[in-house]
């Protein structure tokens, strides 16, 4: 088993959360795991970026090649088309379909869906609404998360073990309602593509 992840967005959407369920249920199922993160202006909504291997052999180095993502999951559009050259051609983009306007010359976002509908295995999925349907638009992470899981090869409940471990000290009502976030995204792509 091995899996290359970028995880892409802007600072403040969660991204160092969601590279940490996912490294948790990696740890607890044995894999190995090298992370590279990039932080960018995260405190002034800059881009943040992370490079995330697994694998159950040992990994030399923590940086994916160009080509070699399996996945990309980005919170936000733009900054997923930033990542497509490290994109497998089998690879999956999972992208939020919410635009963060962070920049005066924020290109046209019909353009940049346009441009991201042209990777042949794609996901586009509006974490921000269901994330708040669920009670807290924070938790569109999680819903991310949950969109990218069947793409993991771990089990689910391997990553709500995580999302426990990594939110336990917030409580009951806050683990509960990650946990929820992500089930949504994960039905949303099992929805979408028939992959479970």
């Amino acid at each position: 088993m091995k899996k290359d992840i970028i995880l892409a967005g802007v600072g403040g959407q969660g991204i160092l959360s969601i590279a940490a369920c996912i490294g948790l249920a990696a740890v607890d199922n044995g894999l190995f795991l090298k992370q590279a993160e990039v932080h960018g202006m995260s405190q002034r909504g800059g881009d943040v970026q992370s490079n995330l291997r697994l694998s159950d052999k040992e990994i030399a180095s923590d940086l994916i090649p160009y080509g070699q993502a399996d996945l990309i999951i980005s919170v936000e559009p733009l900054e997923s088309l930033r990542y497509l050259p490290w994109l497998h051609s089998n690879g999956w983009l999972i992208t939020s379909s919410n635009a963060f306007i962070n920049i005066p010359n924020y290109p046209d976002q019909e353009a940049v869906k346009a441009e991201i509908k042209k990777i042949k295995n794609h996901i586009f999925i509006d974490a921000e609404a269901i994330a708040k349907e669920l009670g807290s638009v924070r938790s569109a992470n999680m819903v991310m998360l949950g969109a990218a899981a069947p793409f993991l090869e771990m089990p689910f409940t391997e990553l709500e073990k995580a999302i426990a471990k990594l939110f336990g000290n917030k409580g009951e009502a806050v683990v509960n309602l990650n946990q929820k976030a992500m089930k949504a995204g994960y039905e949303f792509t099992n929805q979408v593509v028939g992959k479970a």
